[in-house]
């Protein structure tokens, strides 16, 4: 009886210092644009509003998904052999579905943010206050988890 320990990932066979700054150079503007977002969103009274407030978690939904497959990304590129243990495997898998719930969940969010701004603007402010915004997005970050853990 043999147990997996680990998976050999194959892909790209050629040209891996140059996909490895291609990925490099990627991530890293993702994590500045993202970063940029999140910091504009909080020290600006001005974009305190629910629209702005989950672009802010979406922001930071694309930092944690960008983060959970990017590195290992990297670190494997320039390896000559690319590997992944069980254990990592999973874990990056429970993160990846995580992230790819929650944002699932909060794009439909913002949806009906937009909705209600555009067809219930009398009752936005009523609709869609702070605490509702919060338990709104504190909703979406608990979803992804429960998707998660059922697929993982």
């Amino acid at each position: 009886q043999t147990q997996v320990t680990e998976f050999v990932l194959l892909g790209f066979s050629r040209g891996q210092p140059f996909l490895f700054a291609l990925f490099l150079a990627v991530y890293l503007a993702t994590l500045l644009g993202n970063s940029a977002i999140l910091c504009l969103v909080s020290l600006d009274p001005h974009l305190h509003s629910p629209m702005y407030f989950f672009l802010g978690h979406l922001s930071c939904l694309d930092l944690c998904h960008s983060s959970v497959t990017v590195p290992k990304i990297l670190a494997n590129a320039l390896r000559p052999r690319a590997t992944i243990s069980y254990g990592g495997c999973l874990a990056q898998m429970f993160f990846l579905m995580w992230c790819a719930g929650a944002e699932c969940a909060l794009l439909a969010l913002m949806a009906y943010d937009r909705y209600a701004a555009v067809c219930q603007p009398l009752h936005y402010a009523r609709l869609l206050g702070r605490s509702t915004c919060a338990l709104a997005a504190a909703a979406c970050w608990l979803w992804g988890l429960l998707d998660s853990a059922v697929h993982t």
